[in-house]
């Protein structure tokens, strides 16, 4: 089964809604492909089937429900996650989805969390790299943490599109060029750091875009963590190989191949970035895979049976 990890969708309601909350960064996710319109959505299934795709978990980060106020932030991720499970329910041999959570609200969070699995049928949650400006090794999160372990489920990771908190890179026009791959690490460091992945061992942390820059560093993290963090609770060369990481590097081989020799192939998982990575583009980031020089074993164990057992689909 061929999964795709990390697709977006979005709903006008859903935009018009966190624009009417004040989120400021809506408008150009509009009208490019990525709404439910049946326009939209025949176009997002005619070039599945070109790319031999059978299934996309859809999430809505970056546009995550994080927001002040609970009540908006209940609202917002309970709307998103009934949309998905609508959608689902209407194509399920096309859609599962990673569910909202209304963070950072982690009572809110955890009754949300269940509703989503109990009864709406996800596969995961999905956040983004920070939280209002919160780590995700906050310890504000451990019961979210602790649920997700005990039930051995996902938690999708996404950049919040903040540039890192940089002004050197957002004042420079790379908040998402440079930025994501940046929060990305960062992100994830935070957690290993923090003994996350060890205290949480059945929690599927899933990392976009190859890791960000993990892939050429650990070496470096594991002769530096004792001088700068020397509290941490294992090597993070270690750590890291307890995560999961998506594919979405816009077809860089050369990436790819790293990401394989550091972290082990049955660590990737598919994704495509859809709306963002389309058309011809959507296939080359299906089709580079294969191509980039990886064993046939390793490409088809990337393209078509890593993410159905990450995400328990393998029965499906």
């Amino acid at each position: 089964m061929r999964i795709d990890v990390h697709a977006h969708l979005w709903t006008t309601e859903y935009l018009d809604r966190l624009e009417r909350l004040g989120r400021s960064d809506t408008g150009f996710r509009r009208g490019i492909g990525a709404e439910a319109t049946e326009a939209d959505l025949d176009h997002r299934f005619a070039l599945m089937d070109r790319a031999g795709v059978d299934l996309q978990v859809l999430s809505v980060t970056p546009l995550s429900p994080h927001l002040a106020a609970e009540s908006d932030a209940v609202a917002s991720a309970g709307a998103a996650n009934n949309t998905y499970a609508e959608l689902v329910a209407r194509f399920p041999g096309r859609f599962r989805a990673f569910a909202a959570l209304p963070l950072p609200h982690v009572d809110a969070a955890l009754r949300e969390l269940a509703r989503a699995f109990d009864e709406l049928g996800a596969v995961g949650v999905g956040v983004t790299t920070t939280v209002l400006g919160r780590t995700l090794a906050d310890p504000l999160f451990h019961p979210v943490y602790e649920e997700l372990d005990r039930r051995g489920a996902v938690l999708y990771i996404h950049p919040a599109g903040e540039g890192a908190a940089s002004p050197l890179i957002t004042g420079y026009g790379m908040t998402w060029m440079v930025g994501a791959p940046v929060e990305d690490t960062v992100a994830v460091m935070h957690l290993i750091l923090a003994g996350i992945p060890s205290r949480f061992p059945r929690m599927r942390v899933l990392a976009p875009h190859l890791g960000g820059a993990l892939p050429l560093l650990l070496r470096r993290l594991d002769d530096h963590v004792a001088l700068e963090s020397p509290g941490t609770a294992e090597p993070p060369s270690v750590a890291a190989r307890r995560l999961w990481y998506d594919t979405v590097s816009y077809a860089h081989a050369p990436a790819l191949v790293a990401a394989v020799a550091s972290f082990g192939a049955d660590r990737l998982v598919l994704g495509t970035d859809f709306p963002y990575e389309d058309g011809e583009v959507f296939l080359r980031a299906v089709d580079h895979i294969a191509g980039s020089g990886l064993t046939e074993e390793a490409a088809g164990a990337i393209l078509d049976t890593n993410a159905a057992d990450l995400l328990g689909l393998s029965g499906s």
